[in-house]
């Protein structure tokens, strides 16, 4: 049971990030939070989930990257 409301909890989470885009740093958080669920309940970590957490994590680092340079914070 646990394993389903985590896959659906998940399956929202990349809707939302499709519909927003700008959310993607809470997005990002949120669904490695989801796949630190599921290693805590022993269930193995889907890799295209990995994937995506490492692509986001990428994506956010270059943004972060980007404001240092540029000398703004957001």
């Amino acid at each position: 049971m646990a394993f389903e409301l985590i896959k659906a909890e998940i399956a929202q989470l990349i809707a939302q990030l499709a519909d927003k885009p700008s959310d993607s740093e809470e997005l990002e958080f949120l669904l490695h939070n989801k796949l630190t669920q599921m290693k805590a309940f022993g269930m193995p970590l889907p890799a295209d989930l990995v994937e995506l957490e490492a692509m986001l994590d990428e994506q956010l680092s270059e943004k972060a990257r980007e404001r240092s340079r540029s000398g703004r914070s957001e």
